[in-house]
């Protein structure tokens, strides 16, 4: 019986062994795509609308925004200014098709209102997000109600939100009843549940200490 169970294993062995040998025989290996690839050779395009209030910031902070892109990232910008908006598109040079998206969402990051400074880690990092919601998605509010959740989210000289920016590493911009959340997916869900906690009526120092924990077991997992 044991000779028999011997032979059944191996025999179960050498098959898996065959079929992963077939499989990787069989897997098509593809090099990764040029821009001028895509498409037929086709350029490819992207617009970010510029929004009133962030034209005159746009024009302080357009060397900045257009050395990396152009620089780095290979990727043609310009600024239509009937349009007011920010084209993109790739040249024949460009590395990676990848390239001309990540662009696109530094440059809508800026019209959020994040940093240039923050919003350029979009084009570095892979596993970079923008998430964006709303206070009347996670509870209704009006009036004084409405201005009293939005002081409990920035706190007393913005402590609040720096310090759910610092323990979670988001980037966190709260323009009126629109909040955006910038970071990793882990990180913007943290951030995020502190955010409705307080939106919802929690006291900031409830908050915190449950930041504290969560952090804390984030960084025995790492």
């Amino acid at each position: 019986m044991e000779s028999d169970k011997g032979t059944t294993s191996m025999e179960i062995e050498k098959v898996q062994s065959d079929a992963n040998r077939v499989s990787s025989a069989l897997k098509p290996n593809f090099e990764p795509l040029k821009a001028h690839e895509i498409s037929d050779g086709q350029v490819q395009f992207r617009k970010v609308s510029v929004p009133p209030h962030r034209y005159t910031p746009l024009k302080k902070a357009w060397m900045e925004i257009y050395g990396p892109v152009y620089d780095q990232m290979k990727v043609d910008i310009r600024m239509n200014l009937k349009g007011r908006k920010v084209e993109l598109k790739t040249r024949s040079d460009t590395p990676d098709i990848s390239n001309l998206q990540k662009s696109a969402d530094f440059v809508h990051a800026f019209m959020l209102g994040f940093d240039v400074i923050d919003a350029v880690a979009l084009l570095r990092l892979d596993e970079l997000y923008v998430e964006s919601f709303e206070i009347k998605d996670v509870k209704t509010l009006r009036g004084e109600h409405l201005s009293r959740a939005i002081g409990r989210l920035s706190g007393k000289g913005g402590k609040t939100k720096f310090a759910i920016e610092n323990s979670t590493k988001t980037r966190i911009v709260i323009a009126d009843t629109k909040i955006h959340i910038l970071g990793s997916f882990a990180n913007i869900k943290i951030a995020r549940d502190s955010l409705c906690s307080l939106i919802l009526g929690s006291p900031a120092g409830k908050v915190y200490s449950k930041l504290r924990a969560v952090t804390s077991r984030l960084a025995e997992r790492f």
